[in-house]
């Protein structure tokens, strides 16, 4: 994985905890999907993120995001080593974890800067 892309992830991550410890929660998650997006190509940052989330679930007491991060840990250690993973996908709860979905522009331009 270029290291670009893991600036980028570790940026992510680092907003999500900065929203977490000032109370927003939406924030926090919002960086949380926007790092999934990025790391979804690489075993360890796609089951990082997804533990991040359990995390967050069990931090705001969301049974439902316990429960699914707990299926999807399962499935990007499994399924991303092989390649399996829907591109695009925000990784929470709220969406199917086989839905492809489109990327922001400018999580687009990193992935295509980190292919390069």
């Amino acid at each position: 994985m270029a290291d670009v892309l893991t600036k980028h992830i570790e940026e992510e991550i680092a907003k999500a905890a900065d929203s977490a410890n000032a109370g927003d929660d939406a924030e926090a998650f919002r960086h949380l999907e926007r790092a999934h997006v990025l790391g979804q190509s690489s075993t360890y940052h796609h089951t990082r993120v997804h533990w991040l989330m359990l995390k967050h679930g069990i931090r705001t007491g969301d049974k439902r995001e316990i429960a699914g991060q707990a299926l999807r840990i399962a499935g990007a250690a499994t399924k991303t080593p092989l390649g399996i993973y829907p591109a695009g996908n925000t990784g929470g709860a709220n969406v199917s974890p086989i839905r492809s979905m489109p990327i922001a522009d400018d999580l687009q331009k990193i992935l295509r800067a980190a292919k390069k």
